[in-house]
């Protein structure tokens, strides 16, 4: 169902002026294309459109909403990509960007070139420590926002970002030991 009613409208666009800075920095840590960030984030502002009516604040903020959006919307992407299927998708019927945009994203994306490169480092992570360390440290969500997002138990998100975090202490101490 697509937000109709006005106030329903009216709440959608305070989160979408809220969030979209965020969302768009979530993409520009994993793509290098204006492009394809620009699409990634505005495909997960589509789907949180749809589904708005679904949205139970009781449940979580909605930044962690969009987020779990966000992340849902990333796998699909890769998932696709890995299938051959970017190139198809792309071109059907994707408005291209104007130059003001490519500018705007091309600075965002290298705003979060050091986000890249922690996510990097990140990798030698299991997948859900490096989600919440991204959400948490990255991503500005508290540790309750990355635990609605991550869909997990509110109550471990604090040890798992304490484990996450020594284990990521533990790659960069390697990594400078390997460099000197």
């Amino acid at each position: 169902m697509v937000v109709r009613d006005h106030d329903a409208l009216a709440a959608f666009e305070r989160i979408y002026r809220d969030n979209v800075g965020a969302i768009t920095r979530f993409f520009a840590r994993r793509c290098v294309d204006p492009q394809l960030v620009g699409d990634l984030t505005a495909d997960t502002f589509v789907r949180a459109m749809t589904s708005f009516a679904t949205f139970d604040a009781a449940r979580g903020s909605a930044s962690s909403w969009l987020f779990g959006i966000a992340r849902h919307t990333f796998a699909a992407h890769a998932e696709q990509s890995a299938k051959g299927g970017e190139l198809v998708r792309r071109v059907g019927g994707r408005r291209e960007l104007d130059r003001d945009e490519l500018a705007e994203l091309e600075a965002r994306i290298d705003a979060e070139r050091p986000g890249r490169a922690l996510l990097e480092r990140l990798a030698e992570l299991p997948e859900l420590d490096r989600e919440a360390i991204e959400l948490v440290h990255l991503g500005g969500l508290s540790p309750k926002e990355a635990a609605v997002a991550l869909g997990v138990p509110k109550g471990a998100m604090r040890t798992r970002l304490y484990r996450a975090t020594a284990r990521l202490r533990a790659v960069v101490e390697d990594d400078e030991v390997e460099a000197r």
